[in-house]
């Protein structure tokens, strides 16, 4: 299984896959929702391990995924 590549302070659209179905670990966002990946202090950087961590439109901190649970936004037309 490969792993999506995501970058820190990048916007995506959180689509679940795999243990984000079953186990999420994250508050208060659902699937389609825009979120920012971002990198916490003493926290290990986006991609270790395939897993990101992510915050609301609102800067609220939202948890942990998987990087593949984060689709690229769309460009507006």
């Amino acid at each position: 299984m490969s792993c999506q590549k995501v970058r820190k302070g990048s916007w995506y659209v959180y689509e679940p896959v795999g243990l984000d179905i079953f186990d999420s670990r994250t508050i208060g966002i659902k699937s389609g929702d825009l979120v920012k990946v971002v990198h916490p202090h003493g926290c290990p950087p986006p991609n270790t391990m395939g897993m990101a961590h992510i915050e609301t439109k609102d800067g609220v901190f939202a948890g942990l995924v998987l990087t593949n649970s984060l689709q690229p936004r769309k460009a507006r037309s």
